[in-house]
């Protein structure tokens, strides 16, 4: 039984170092394979072109929180993500910055600062906002409660519906929950039913002038509505983290629109100590025939 470990080089040392302590088999790079009955498990964004290869294989990790990007596996090979307390904190981190900075018009005063204009805006506050998370899962619980502490009126989205620290809407109400949003957070996972969510109909029902912090993934944003969006008023800015596609090629329109501010898909980093900790966990949960930590249901793709 071994990890088969296809990700970036520099996080070798970390995984190698922390499965030799837990007296586990690692394989760095599919190069160094020389028995592929072996392999139990492979840890990678990207698997192996040719998976078949491997006739013992029982799972595959994301090493990262996403698994959209990853095509079907064969059969009887799970998909797991990774779990890492980083993680959450690190896009807690980045959602909090980037709807203060909508919250502060931020967009405006960086143009202002490029003019060298010296110009103030009406300062709101927090209280008189209304923050709404797409997405209310272990992220968006964390920034529902975060937000929250700051003072915004804060209600999430969610399949079920069912309320936590804040008011949860079910997806079946997702007008009314627009109605309602000031301040929107985009946390969904990609999902057939996801996939383009914000566009031209989500932004109508938002009230005019709000804004949209985007930590999903690119697929979800409809690049022509949110532009005709930001041009028209409906929208007054926005915080994307995420694009489609990913590098944003240099001369594209979103880079340089006034009322835009983009990151380079930098709101989380999985800590390679974490991750590796979590690999670890699901090589011991495969040796004892436990549940896999961070087991994706495919059906429903998180």
């Amino acid at each position: 039984m071994a990890l088969l470990f296809v990700s970036t080089p520099a996080r070798l040392p970390v995984w190698q170092q922390m499965f030799d302590a837990a007296g586990l088999r690692m394989i760095a790079g599919e190069a160094a394979v020389t028995d592929p009955a072996e392999v139990t498990a492979i840890a990678c964004w990207i698997p192996p072109a040719d998976l078949t290869r491997y006739p013992n294989l029982r799972v595959v990790l994301s090493v990262g929180a996403g698994v959209d990007h990853l095509p079907p596996l064969p059969e009887g090979v799970a998909l797991v993500r990774t779990l890492a307390p980083g993680i959450e904190a690190m896009v807690r981190d980045w959602v909090v910055m980037a709807t203060l900075m909508l919250h502060r018009d931020m967009p405006t005063y960086l143009q202002q600062a490029r003019a060298g204009l010296w110009q103030s805006q009406p300062v709101r506050l927090a209280s008189s906002r209304r923050v709404g998370i797409m997405g209310m899962g272990r992220i968006g619980g964390l920034v529902a409660t975060s937000l929250s502490a700051l003072g915004f009126e804060v209600a999430g989205l969610s399949r079920s519906g069912r309320d936590g620290a804040v008011p949860v809407y079910p997806t079946a109400r997702l007008d009314d929950f627009l109605a309602r949003t000031d301040l929107l957070v985009c946390l969904l996972p990609l999902t057939a039913e996801t996939r383009g969510i914000l566009g031209r109909q989500a932004f109508a029902a938002l009230p005019r002038g709000a804004g949209l912090v985007h930590a999903g993934r690119g697929a979800h944003l409809d690049p022509a509505a949110l532009r005709d969006a930001l041009d028209e008023g409906q929208l007054s800015g926005a915080m994307l983290d995420v694009t489609d596609p990913e590098p944003l090629p240099p001369d594209h329109w979103m880079w340089r629109h006034p009322r835009l501010v983009i990151t380079p898909h930098v709101a989380a980093q999985t800590d390679a100590a974490e991750g590796a900790q979590h690999a670890i966990a699901v090589m011991r949960a495969l040796q004892s025939g436990a549940a896999l930590p961070g087991r994706v249901d495919v059906a429903l793709g998180y």
